[in-house]
């Protein structure tokens, strides 16, 4: 009798069971799939980002800061932005679904993929005691175009059917420039990042005055100096020490203004490099890696005036001039008021100057 009981009972809960985990599954899928926030960025171990062309980064969390493609320091501020952004996102509306296909397909055709990885724990018994980390894809988004008012962006996670638009609480505009897939937004300006423990060589090289150009060697045993004329590699003995100390401690934070690389012409600085180059400067550090960057003047016109009569008459630019760095990779724009305190010939050294 009491299995029977318990028979017609399970008969009359199955349905609203079967109901409540219908709803439960219902609940978990929308929340997944309107799911855009990181809540815990200080986890995130590498984003990849990417478009539809041929742009992509990867940056990844090092014990140095974020690296840029496995190659370049980054702008710590720039990533900062993104950070906060994955952290602050919101869900404005789902979008509706008379919007819903044509949504779908710009994302699919313009929308930028970004990969989130996180560190996680095998074990990890109440957030408490954590063991075996390892990193976990934790989440793909799509970002795509801004909605028509300009005050939200549609967004995508990946498997869901449903786009949302996002955006940031207090925040006046669209998110999709945070998300950049190319390589030059990442980058950061910082050319010489080193302290005087750090190097082991640092050599200038002028172009129009090769006597006043030298090398300052620094032994890794005693931390002594050595500095050589590079007009004939003869070994200088008497220099000013502090003078030649403040030039080496100089390199801790060196930054260039602009990268030029997409907003001059290929043929415009391609011309700039035929011409002379300015100075050479090159610094090994104890690591045996190198940072070159070779300096070229800047007119005060713009250089596609080829008449070299009028060319006499046009001043050099004072405050700025042009180099290459990154092993040639970027074309930039530096100060002279950022760097003349590394621009001092050699007989500013050994007081014949």
């Amino acid at each position: 009798m009491k299995n029977k009981k318990l028979i017609i009972l399970i008969i009359i809960l199955a349905p609203a069971a079967i109901w409540f985990l219908m709803q439960n599954d219902s609940s978990t899928l929308k929340e997944v799939e309107s799911n855009f926030a990181i809540a815990d960025t200080a986890s995130v171990t590498k984003i990849f980002i990417a478009d539809k062309d041929v742009n992509s980064v990867v940056l990844e969390r090092t014990s140095n800061g974020w690296l840029l493609n496995d190659r370049y320091s980054t702008n710590t501020k720039v990533v900062d932005l993104l950070l906060g952004t994955m952290h602050r996102i919101k869900v404005k509306s789902p979008v509706p679904n008379v919007a819903r296909d044509n949504v779908i397909k710009r994302l699919s055709s313009i929308g930028i993929k970004v990969e989130i990885y996180q560190q996680a724990y095998r074990i990890d018994l109440f957030n408490k005691y954590k063991f075996f980390p390892y990193e976990k894809l934790a989440k793909v988004i799509y970002v795509g175009g801004s909605t028509p008012n300009n005050l939200g962006t549609y967004m995508l996670v990946e498997g869901a059917e449903h786009p949302y638009v996002t955006y940031i609480p207090g925040f006046r505009g669209f998110l999709s420039p945070y998300f950049s897939p190319k390589p030059d937004d990442w980058k950061s300006h910082q050319i010489f990042k080193h302290s005087l423990s750090d190097i082991a060589s640092v050599s200038l090289k002028f172009n129009d005055q090769p006597e006043e150009s030298f090398r300052v060697d620094i032994s890794s045993l005693d931390g002594s100096y050595k500095l050589l004329d590079l007009n004939n590699n003869d070994v200088i003995t008497r220099f000013d020490t502090l003078r030649l100390l403040n030039f080496l401690t100089s390199f801790n934070d060196l930054r260039y203004e602009s990268r030029l690389n997409n907003l001059m012409s290929h043929i415009r600085i391609d011309s700039i490099l035929q011409l002379p180059f300015l100075f050479e400067l090159t610094l090994v550090d104890d690591e045996d890696d190198t940072t070159y960057v070779k300096a070229f003047l800047k007119r005060a016109l713009p250089e596609e005036i080829r008449d070299e009569e009028y060319f006499k008459l046009i001043p050099d630019d004072k405050d700025r001039f042009y180099a290459l760095i990154n092993d040639g990779e970027d074309f930039v724009l530096l100060q002279y008021f950022t760097f003349d305190k590394v621009l001092y010939p050699l007989s500013y050294y050994t007081g014949t100057d």
